[in-house]
């Protein structure tokens, strides 16, 4: 009996239909496909989640499209952030992203004015609002689970929402879809040990992570 007989027909199937097919199932046995893991599109150091991405000119409306087009969903108050004429996009700028994750603070001590007070600290600043789509874009919830996260706010200019409300952006993964959210920017509002925060970190501190992260690999 093979050592896969547990294995059920269907579990077969669905490893010849990951590679591609047949045919790409041919190719890898003769060693003319090479299958490799994906690369981790993020790395972490010190409890910060660093990633980047580049914007494309997307307007707040036609994110909404694009979003939903790809399974994504967005709430109404989300909407209406993107609807709303401070919602600016911009064109092939690149930010690199750094997310302070909820694990850094004390549960008394995190709050948006602390978090903020941190940021600044670490020379962090402020995103452009489309980050949030970007980032919303860029992973999936399997990624942020990995990341140990369930929501990531992203620490925009605060955006008046359709009550006059200020809100922030966040992405966050939930049991009934991959959502984009807005939450009131309450600066005594307490967040979640799970919970990230996003800012835009320099080039030079994005390169000094980088460089912390080989010297450690080698």
């Amino acid at each position: 009996m093979s050592k896969y007989g547990h294995r059920t027909q269907n579990w077969f199937e669905a490893i010849v239909n990951k590679i591609g097919g047949e045919d790409a199932a041919e190719r890898f046995l003769r060693d003319e496909l090479v299958v490799s893991e994906s690369p981790c599109r993020w790395r972490e150091q010190d409890g910060v989640i660093y990633f980047s991405v580049t914007s494309d000119g997307t307007t707040g409306e036609v994110w909404i499209k694009r979003l939903e087009g790809k399974g994504f969903r967005a709430s109404n108050y989300a909407k209406s952030l993107l609807r709303s004429p401070d919602f600016k996009s911009t064109n092939g700028v690149t930010y690199e992203v750094a997310v302070l994750k909820g694990m850094l603070f004390k549960d008394n001590d995190r709050i948006m004015k602390k978090i903020r007070v941190e940021a600044d600290k670490r020379k962090l600043t402020k995103p452009n609002v489309e980050v949030a789509c970007l980032i919303r874009e860029k992973f999936t919830d399997k990624e942020l689970e990995a990341m140990g996260l369930w929501w990531i706010v992203v620490m925009h200019e605060p955006i008046k929402d359709s009550d006059g409300d200020p809100n922030l952006l966040d992405v966050n993964r939930n049991d009934n879809g991959q959502w984009l959210n807005a939450y009131y920017d309450n600066p005594d509002n307490r967040w979640n040990r799970d919970n990230g925060f996003a800012f835009v970190a320099s080039q030079l501190t994005s390169f000094l992570s980088r460089l912390f992260t080989w010297r450690v690999l080698f």
